[in-house]
């Protein structure tokens, strides 16, 4: 993967790739989900993650099949990451992945995240995926409309099913169908 033609750069900065991510993305994909984890709700997460935690959850992506790890960079930059990981253990649900996304707080607005979703949607539709599934907790209007824009529908809302900083959230739960069918 690389540039997204329609990714536009801000005047005078390197364009966007989109590409799978590397061991040595770890301390930048761990530094945005830190970010998120302290200013957010976006993450349920209450504790910051150390790199070396990350390792295992790294493992569990690889470059080919349904659970892919993707970065969104600007020449060395890591702006973001978007992956697709099992939704459930169960056998039953082998063709269903939850999707997540991730970005620098300096790169929201500019279509990063963008790229970065329909990179990841691209490379799920070439594998045995029938639904991807969001959950994104609410309010987070920017991620809801992302998620609409790149083709999921509204499915359901949880209601105060967690807690984090003394407060009950709620998410709302999007899902997108692909072409694949394997259960007759």
């Amino acid at each position: 993967m690389s540039h997204d033609p329609g990714q536009q750069s801000p005047a005078g900065l390197e364009p966007v790739t989109v590409e799978p991510g590397k061991e040595s993305d770890l301390p930048a994909i761990t530094a945005v989900l830190n970010y998120a984890i302290a200013n957010s709700n976006a993450s349920l997460a209450t504790e910051p993650f150390t790199v070396a935690a990350r390792r295992e959850w790294f493992g569990r992506f690889a470059d080919t099949g349904p659970y892919r790890l993707l970065v969104a960079r600007r020449g060395t930059e890591v702006l973001g990451y978007a992956a697709s990981q099992p939704y459930r253990e169960q056998a039953g649900f082998g063709e269903t992945v939850e999707v997540s996304i991730a970005l620098d707080a300096a790169s929201r607005g500019q279509g990063v995240g963008t790229a970065l979703y329909r990179g990841l949607l691209d490379c799920l539709a070439r594998e045995p995926v029938h639904v991807a599934l969001a959950g994104i907790v609410l309010p987070n209007d920017a991620s809801v409309a992302l998620h609409r824009k790149l083709g999921f529908t509204e499915v359901g809302t949880f209601h105060e099913y967690a807690v984090k900083n003394g407060q009950y959230l709620s998410s709302i739960w999007m899902e997108r169908r692909f072409a694949y069918r394997q259960a007759r």
